[in-house]
C-alpha cells in the first residue's frame, strides 16, 4: 500500500495548481516535504493515483487531478483537521482537573433546569423555531461546530427563559470558552449522540411543557457529569 501521506502531498499539490504534474516536479516536492523518495517510489506513486482513479495522464505533459481526486483530497484534508482538533482538545482535557469539571456541571444542572422550565413557558414562536434548527444542526455538526452549536443552543433557551439572572449566572459559569469544547470532544471519545438530548429539551421547551423540558435538562447534565467521570476512569486506567 502506497504511503498516504506521499500521494496526499501529491493530490494537494495538484489541487492547488492545475498544471499538468510531471514525475520530476513530484520528486522535487515531495523530497521539499520532507520525504525521501527515489524516481522509482515516484513512478510508483504517479501510476497509484492513475490507478485509483485519482489522477488521469495528458500525454507527455503529466497528470491532473480527477473529480475523484479532488474529493479524495478534500476528505483526507478534513479528516486531518479532525484529528489535529482533537489532539488539541486531548491536550486541554488534561489541563482542566475532574472536581473543577464536576463543580461547573453541578452549578449548570441547578440553573439550566430552571431555565429549561422558564423557556417552555415563555418562549416565543419565533424563539422555538430557532431552537428547532438548532437541535437538527446539531444532529449533522462535526469538530468544532459540535461545541459552537452546543453553546448557541444553551444562550438561546436562556433566551427564552426571560430571566436576566439566570441568563448573567450561565454566562458567568460559561465564560472558561474552553469548557464547552471539552465537553463535546469527552462525549463524541465515548460516542455518544447528543443530539437526542437535545431534542428531548427541545420538544418539552416546544410543547410548552415545565416539567418535560426541566427533567430533560436535568437528565442532559446528569448524563455528561456521567460521561466526564467515565472518561476520567478510562484514561487513567481505573476500574
Amino acid at each position: 500500500m502506497e504511503s498516504k501521506k506521499e500521494v496526499a502531498c501529491l493530490l494537494q499539490y495538484m489541487r492547488e495548481n492545475p498544471a499538468p504534474l510531471g514525475s520530476g516536479k513530484a520528486s522535487e516536492l515531495l523530497q521539499a516535504a520532507g520525504f525521501q523518495v527515489s524516481e522509482a517510489t515516484v513512478g510508483r506513486l504517479l501510476r497509484y493515483t492513475d490507478q485509483k482513479g485519482y489522477t488521469t495522464r495528458q500525454g507527455f505533459k503529466g497528470r491532473v487531478l480527477t473529480g475523484l481526486g479532488r474529493e479524495t483530497i478534500k476528505d483526507f484534508l478534513q479528516t486531518a483537521d479532525r484529528l489535529k482538533y482533537s489532539e488539541e482538545l486531548a491536550k486541554i482535557v488534561r489541563s482542566h482537573s475532574l472536581e473543577s469539571l464536576l463543580e461547573t456541571l453541578a452549578a449548570r444542572r441547578a440553573i439550566e433546569r430552571e431555565i429549561a422550565r422558564l423557556a417552555a413557558l415563555n418562549i416565543r414562536p419565533a424563539q422555538v423555531e430557532a431552537l428547532g434548527l438548532l437541535a437538527r444542526e446539531y444532529q449533522s455538526a462535526r469538530g468544532e461546530k459540535v461545541a459552537e452549536i452546543d453553546v448557541a443552543f444553551h444562550q438561546a433557551l436562556a433566551e427564552a427563559a426571560g430571566n436576566r439572572v439566570l441568563r448573567a449566572s450561565l454566562d458567568l459559569i460559561r465564560q472558561d470558552a474552553q469548557l464547552a469544547p471539552i465537553l463535546s470532544y469527552i462525549r463524541t471519545q465515548l460516542h455518544r449522540q447528543m443530539f437526542l438530548e437535545h431534542k428531548k429539551i427541545y420538544d418539552g421547551v416546544a410543547a410548552n411543557d415545565p416539567a418535560a423540558a426541566e427533567q430533560a435538562m436535568i437528565t442532559h447534565i446528569e448524563s455528561i457529569i456521567s460521561d466526564v467521570k467515565k472518561y476520567w476512569n478510562l484514561v487513567n486506567g481505573a476500574e
